[in-house]
């Protein structure tokens, strides 16, 4: 054990040592020493994550980092689980006292399975020591479990479940078990691994020694034997007709909602209904995965929403809550309609929707009076006059059970139950005079009632304190509900329960959220112009008749594209881009778009599919590589035209068009453009104005609850009522609770758009994110996924790379298209510093990347220098790598250093997969869905390696495909390594504008003033960091690497001079002779506004003192300071007035 505990200020550290993105938000709580053992161990915040591998390669690294120390050792404050040990070896003397004080209750009944079995897993064959047949004994209630014990039987529902290899070889199996009353750890060791049958869901039975595991900090049970078992009864709804339930709230319905849809639709299948209504508070969020999980079980999603009725928008007085239920198609949309005008025009605390206006868009719309916040309720509670002309404006009226207004108990009106059943009474008496139905609704927020307590935290998370007492907000039964409304009769009670809401759901259509189809936006004669534009650029290039291996990849392409609808598509794409780069900012892409040649044709993109070749540019002769000679165009040897003796172009980078559009060319094209930072505000103007504002909108995000937040909920309530809850029960509470919507967003680039014709109302509705006008943006409503299939989504991303790139252009009159890919000085830099003048020892570092995008990263110099890449295809075969997940760590890596394979044929990108198996033989359409099951991390069938074996596809591959969790599109890298290699060509040859454009673009991270002390003072600043190893602050982090650069530039000769009020900039930095010129911006405390403000002053001529300064630039003392330290100041008198002696 650790004999003491620091807590470090970086509490972010390992994301310094591994570019995992895991790592970027895991938070180090505190880190224990022991002097003796030299063991460190990080406890780490949250719940286990990560594969094994990651925490041996953080082990490695931090014990490379800290020679002194022995061991390291990873442990978690949600579920410490200590991640080095391996086997759970205890003695008698690590025991430690159980202080968990749980809730006794009773477990929930399970039916034993009947004699014989009936496959439900037993029987099967798994002839396993730990599966049985049947576990004798009754099993005990998890919640009584408070001491260590021998031979302990309980019996629940897997509700998580996971498996790891350990270093010895073992087979380490962990599954949570939940009964009702608890949740607790199963943990078992197999010598192989064996499938227990067990999955989420699965109940089994287990007996097993209950022990305190040290690791884990409580009690676990350490399996000796499990027998899968039939669930408890289910449960049933045995009326003969079953009730429809109007009145349901969702994760959607903001931190008050914990109903998940696809298990809500579940339940109401599994009891025969066949209906029920999604109507969470003031959003309609929900209804795209309440469609999805509709077609699966095939029940009737009525579409509705609790809104928020005023009267006066100019009030402020609290709304009364309304239902509406979209009939039909023209309600829907007219849903949409009201939603986004609460959302944009009469947002105040909540979404609200005037009386007026709903009349206005009433066609279509059936109109409940809803809850005790409804003003019919409300209008009987207070006994006005007016209630019959109050529940007119209705089409039903609702009445709920009495338990769900207890609360009312005790105030003016509500002195006991029976005042509440006479305010039901007099609601139904309403709906008999006014001829309109009245509706029993169970107001549901939680599925079942031991959920209650889940909503209990997620409230109190949000401030509500009135938690002691829930409401019994649960989704009923025909018979529960029946019960519920006795007192009205048998006959009254079946009507409102049963008959009339099934009446009202009858009323309803079967409708899609978002129109089934796809609605791309059509510009006139699209198909013609694409054609022509590709056919144009295809013969300007390439000659005509066009080379046959060119010819049939574009009719294929052009097919597919015309076809299915997608060449408006196209020609969007290719004005947004010509519309960049004729104003001379270069566009690189992203995603897989380079994998289609008539983007290529089209310009979209600069990445040419086609296999590697040469081409002519005078007399159009060609040659092309099909057999995989080489990786790309770009590493052919550099030749001459045999027909003409022209120096030819060598292009061509080998990726299937499959990757974009799927095998048979019906995938929505995903195009996605990375435009100049500086430049993106005016291309999506410019989206705009090519459309028309009311038909393009920014793409809308949900934000939720995280396993995180979630987490800190649960702990925080815990705290508030004096109880704990072991740590298998907080990660199940934490799965209720994770995906409850808190807030809205948008997408950093996406814009979405609608085809002329329709409305985005025919769509979705629209806001402003996070409902803030301020931010002057409005986006879609639903998150916008699902809008995928139905509407065009222009990723339009704004990206530093293009920025950098036109200054670089700008500063050395090189055209960046012009530069040649091949170029052995720039090549060099990704395996040695030669070309850059300096060696290895100054630098720190054995390669050159410092500073080039993609390649600059310790990650990936570290990748680099374990690979010494010799060609442009290497290159791009890295980019794959360090974007994948389990592609290059405990994989590719692995396989090189064993000298199996090397950089150019282990998989990088899943192209590489698909090109790989076809130049084996296996057939087209078999490696397209092998490459398709690997990229998304589901590895191979039996029947997969079988046919690879066939074509003599050698094991080491099949191994590393299902060891792959997700990969890299090959287009995607290939267009990031172009423009990396293009600013690397700058650092190599015009070293003074490479250094003066990236600093320029990390003004704000840039200290002037360290670097006014010279090389001396980096080197120690970057040795003060380093010094403080784990507690480096991400500020610090992120210097050290801006000033690992500077460090280098100065080696190469770059003078650094200081920031001069007269000549230096608001925020670029200047070339002056072999020196650079800091901008004021660049100093600390002085941010880009006061800078903007003293350029903006010293053009009405120079300052005549300090005083004057501070005036005309109107800039505050703190920045008058950074000035004077810095010396900007040097003879300037300190204010206006002249002194005579």
């Amino acid at each position: 054990m650790s004999s003491f505990f620091i807590e470090p200020e970086n509490k972010f550290f390992l994301a310094s040592l591994n570019a995992d993105p895991l790592l970027q938000d895991l938070e180090i709580e505190r880190i224990g020493v022991d002097p003796q053992s030299r063991t460190w161990t990080f406890v780490l915040k949250g719940r286990p994550k990560g594969s094994p591998e990651l925490w041996d390669q953080l082990h490695t690294a931090i014990k490379q980092l800290h020679p002194g120390v022995a061991d390291v050792r990873f442990q978690w404050t949600g579920r410490v689980e200590d991640v080095q040990p391996e086997e759970l070896r205890q003695s008698e003397d690590e025991y430690l006292e159980n202080a968990i004080k749980q809730v006794n209750g009773k477990p929930i009944d399970y039916s034993p399975p009947p004699a014989g079995g009936n496959g439900n897993g037993r029987g099967n064959g798994r002839n396993r020591s730990l599966v049985r047949s049947s576990i004798p004994g009754e099993p005990v209630p998890i919640a009584q479990l408070l001491e260590a014990e021998d031979n302990v039987v309980v019996c629940g529902e897997v509700v998580n479940l996971e498996s790891r290899t350990t270093r010895t070889g073992k087979i380490l199996v962990t599954f949570d078990l939940y009964d009702g009353t608890d949740t607790i750890t199963c943990k078992a060791f197999l010598d192989e691994p064996v499938d227990l049958g067990l999955k989420k869901g699965q109940w089994v039975k287990v007996r097993g020694n209950l022990q305190f595991q040290t690791f884990d900090n409580e009690l676990s049970i350490m399996t000796q034997g499990l027998a899968l078992v039939d669930p408890p009864h289910s449960l049933e709804d045995n009326a003969e007709v079953k009730r429809v339930e109007l009145h349901l709230h969702t994760k959607m319905s903001g931190l008050d909602g914990t109903i998940d849809v696809d298990q809500l639709l579940r339940l109401a299948a599994s009891l025969g209904h066949d209906a029920v209504a999604i109507t969470d508070h003031g959003v309609v969020q929900a209804f795209p995965e309440a469609h999805r999980a509709r077609k699966k079980y095939k029940i009737k999603v009525i579409y509705g929403v609790e809104g928020y009725l005023i009267d006066d928008p100019a009030s402020k007085t609290r709304p009364f809550h309304i239902v509406l239920l979209a009939k039909n198609r023209t309600g829907l949309k007219n849903l949409y309609r009201l939603i986004s005008c609460s959302h944009l025009e009469f947002f105040y605390r909540v979404p609200r929707i005037p009386r007026a206006l709903l009349q206005q868009y009433r066609e279509g719309l059936i109109v409940g009076s809803a809850c005790e916040a409804g003003e019919v309720f409300r209008a009987v509670l207070n006994q006005q006059p007016n209630a019959l002309e109050v529940a007119s404006f209705y089409d039903y009226l609702e009445i709920q059970p009495l338990q769900n207004n207890e609360f009312l108990i005790g105030t003016t009106h509500v002195r006991s139950r029976d005042d509440l059943i006479r305010i039901n009474q007099q609601i139904i008496k309403l709906g008999e005079r006014l001829g309109k139905p009245v509706v029993a609704t169970g107001d549901v927020h939680f599925l079942r009632p031991e959920d209650a307590f889940v909503r209990t935290i997620l409230l109190a998370g949000k401030g509500m304190g009135d938690t002691e007492y829930p409401a019994p907000l649960y989704y009923r039964t025909t018979e529960e509900m029946l019960k519920e409304f006795s007192y009205l009769g048998q006959e009254k009670a079946w009507e409102v329960v049963v008959e009339n809401p099934r009446k009202i759901a009858g009323e309803v259509e079967e409708l899609s959220p978002v129109p089934s189809g796809f609605y791309p936006p059509r510009l006139p004669n699209a198909e013609k112009e694409l054609e022509e534009m590709t056919y144009a650029k295809a013969r300007e290039i390439y000659g005509d008749p066009l080379p046959p291996v060119v010819q049939a990849r574009l009719e294929r392409e052009l097919t597919a594209i015309i076809d299915h609808g997608y060449a408006s598509l196209y020609l969007i794409a290719h004005k947004l881009v010509k519309k960049s780069l004729d104003d001379r900012y270069l566009v690189g892409s992203r995603g897989s778009v380079g994998s289609s040649l008539v983007a290529t044709m089209c310009g979209i993109t600069e990445v040419n599919p086609l296999p590697p070749h040469y081409v002519c540019p005078q007399c159009r002769w060609h040659e092309f590589f099909t057999a995989g000679e080489v990786g790309s165009g770009v590493d052919l040897p550099d030749r001459t035209c045999p027909e003409c003796g022209t120096v030819v172009r060598k292009l061509g980078f080998d990726i299937p068009f499959e990757v974009f559009m799927g095998f048979h060319g019906d995938k929505v094209p995903d195009i996605d453009l990375n435009f100049s930072g500086e430049y993106q505000g005016q291309i999506h103007s410019y989206t705009e104005e090519l459309f028309g504002k009311e038909h393009v909108y920014r793409a809308g995000t949900i934000g939720t609850l995280a396993d995180k937040t979630a987490y800190g909920f649960i702990m925080k309530y815990l705290e508030q009522i004096n109880q704990t809850r072991r740590n298998a029960e907080v990660n199940r509470l934490v799965s209720k609770l994770a995906g409850v919507r808190r807030t809205t967003g948008q997408h950093p680039g996406g814009m979405v758009v609608i085809p002329e014709g329709m409305e985005v109302y025919d769509f979705t509705p629209i806001q402003y994110p996070a409902n803030d006008p301020a931010s002057g943006t409005i986006t879609t409503h639903f998150e916008y996924h699902a809008l995928d299939d139905s509407l065009v989504k222009l990723d339009i991303l704004g990206h530093d790379d293009p920025t950098m790139l036109r200054m670089l252009q700008d500063l050395t009159g090189v055209d960046v298209l012009a530069i040649p890919l091949n170029d052995p000085e720039t090549m060099a830099i990704f395996s040695s510093t030669e070309s850059l003048g300096i060696t290895p020892e100054q630098l720190g570092t054995s390669v050159g990347t410092l500073g080039v995008p993609e390649f600059g990263t310790r990650f990936v110099r570290q990748m680099l220098e374990e690979t010494m890449p010799k060609t442009f295809s290497d290159l791009i075969r890295i980019s794959g790598l360090s974007h994948g997940t389990n592609v290059w760590t405990s994989n590719a890596q692995d396989l090189i250093k064993a000298g199996i394979t090397d950089i150019s044929e282990v998989i990088a990108t899943r192209d590489d997969i698909m090109i790989y198996l076809m130049l084996k033989g296996v057939e087209a359409s078999s490696a397209f869905r092998i490459m398709e099951q690997v990229r998304k991390g589901k590895g191979l069938t039996e029947a997969d390696v079988e046919l690879l074996k066939q074509y003599d596809v050698p094991q080491w591959y099949i191994d590393s495909c299902n060891k792959i969790s997700y990969m890299f599109p090959k287009a995607h890298a290939v267009a990031y390594v172009m423009m990396a290699f293009r600013i690397a060509y700058f650092k190599v040859h015009y070293p003074l504008a490479f250094y003066a454009a990236l600093f320029s673009l990390q003004t704000g991270d840039f200290d002037a003033q360290l670097v006014k002390g010279g090389e001396q003072a980096v080197r120690a600043e970057l040795a003060r960091i380093a010094s403080k190893a784990f507690d480096a602050t991400p500020k610090e982090k992120t210097m050290a690497t801006l000033l690992e650069i500077v460090l280098e530039a100065m080696v190469r000769g770059v003078q650094f001079l200081p920031v001069d009020l007269y000549k230096s900039d608001a925020g670029v930095f200047r070339i002056e002779g072999s020196a650079l010129r800091p901008p004021f911006a660049s100093l600390q405390g002085v941010g880009a506004s006061a800078a903007a403000s003293i350029v903006q002053a010293r053009e009405q001529g120079e300052f005549i003192s300090v005083e004057d300064l501070r005036q005309r630039a109107g800039i505050t003392k703190s920045v008058i300071e950074a000035l004077r330290l810095h010396g900007c100041l040097e003879g300037l008198p300190e204010t206006n007035q002249l002194t005579l002696f």
